[in-house]
């Protein structure tokens, strides 16, 4: 028998089609009458659609959001949202525009209503990455937690193929460590082999028909739970190295997960021999690392980091910075071990068990 902790986190969630429209009452549930609205300049539409709900309770708008959460962004939109003095923050969009809302409101003790349109997984953690002079680290807190979070499938479905890959990939990549964690719980393991498998069936019907609503419903409740796992539990190598190389040398973050996360799970594979077996029967593959590896590389994903901008030449400094500190992970973390897997992950070779 192993001991467990499992703490339930508590943001209220709602889920469906047209749910959009609810970011009104849930502004107004949490008692919000100043609204700062995060969302890109590609998502003017819905910008609409969120004004019209909200009226004169917008008080401000910023389009900034960038990947990694560099601290100069998260300076400059504090500096609006209290020069407007928001009580409430709404975000649509990415990772990107998630983590800036995350990080004003661990500052400024704003609540959140955070509305995905990929597949990201971070709306439902009370996990927050920032970048800083070049290096990203994390932290958790409770007021880094969302209050509410909106999933509406129907702001999926013009989801360019190429994001719907990575991201999909990227939450794959929280279920995948979620198994092995040192924290893991009958709870996360449930949570995490059911997003493995609904996103390996998914995946595919998507790419084949990108505006499947049935399959895109099914990736962003897999998203939702893998998320929910990654919020639950610590990660490990996997995402200790995208931190790394996303922070530290400017790579994408989810392409950068989706090239690196069968390679971790090669590495690891040998100390984890037990949770590759249930991931490949969740995938239906007989070895999990190939069997991401392939699942990618059939739907035409990158593989290879030196495709993403990262070359043989930066992989001592990449193996120092993943190396610098401690931190859990099944196989330890050695700068030779390390060096290995970047090299292969460089090149885009195919990963096994036994790599």
């Amino acid at each position: 028998m192993r001991n467990f902790t499992y703490t339930g986190l508590p943001s209220r969630i709602v889920f469906g089609s047209g749910t959009l429209g609810a970011v009104g009452d849930e502004v107004s549930r949490l008692g919000g009458n100043r609204v700062l609205l995060l969302a890109g300049p590609r998502l003017e539409n819905l910008v609409a659609d969120l004004t019209a709900q909200l009226g004169t309770r917008v008080v401000a708008r910023f389009d900034g959001a960038a990947m990694h959460t560099p601290l100069e962004v998260t300076t400059r939109a504090m500096e609006l949202a209290e020069t407007s003095a928001v009580d409430c923050v709404v975000a649509i969009g990415g990772g990107s525009a998630t983590g800036l809302s995350k990080a004003l409101a661990v500052r400024g003790g704003y609540d959140q209503i955070i509305v995905p349109t990929t597949y990201a997984g971070s709306e439902v953690t009370p996990v927050l990455g920032e970048t800083v002079d070049g290096v990203k680290t994390t932290r958790s807190s409770a007021d880094i937690l969302p209050e509410t979070v909106i999933y509406d499938v129907d702001l999926t479905l013009d989801l360019p193929a190429a994001i719907t890959l990575t991201s999909s990939i990227n939450a794959l990549a929280h279920a995948v460590e979620a198994l092995y964690s040192a924290e893991r719980n009958p709870v996360t393991d449930l949570m995490a082999l059911e997003a493995v498998a609904s996103i390996s069936r998914a995946l595919p019907r998507v790419m084949a028909d990108l505006h499947n609503t049935d399959a895109r419903a099914d990736l962003l409740r897999a998203a939702w739970l893998a998320g929910t796992c990654l919020g639950s539990v610590g990660m490990g190598l996997h995402h200790k190295l995208c931190h790394t190389l996303g922070g530290s040398f400017g790579l994408p973050h989810a392409p950068t997960h989706t090239v690196v996360l069968p390679h971790a799970m090669a590495y690891n594979a040998p100390a984890a021999a037990s949770v590759m077996e249930r991931i490949s029967d969740a995938m239906g593959v007989p070895d999990a690392a190939a069997g991401v590896y392939d699942l990618v590389a059939s739907l035409g994903g990158p593989v290879s980091l030196a495709e993403l901008g990262f070359d043989t030449e930066s992989i001592p400094r990449a193996c120092e910075l993943a190396t610098a500190k401690p931190y859990p992970n099944p196989r330890p973390v050695t700068p030779s071990g390390i060096g290995g897997l970047l090299a292969d992950a460089t090149s885009g070779i195919r990963p096994t068990a036994n790599s």
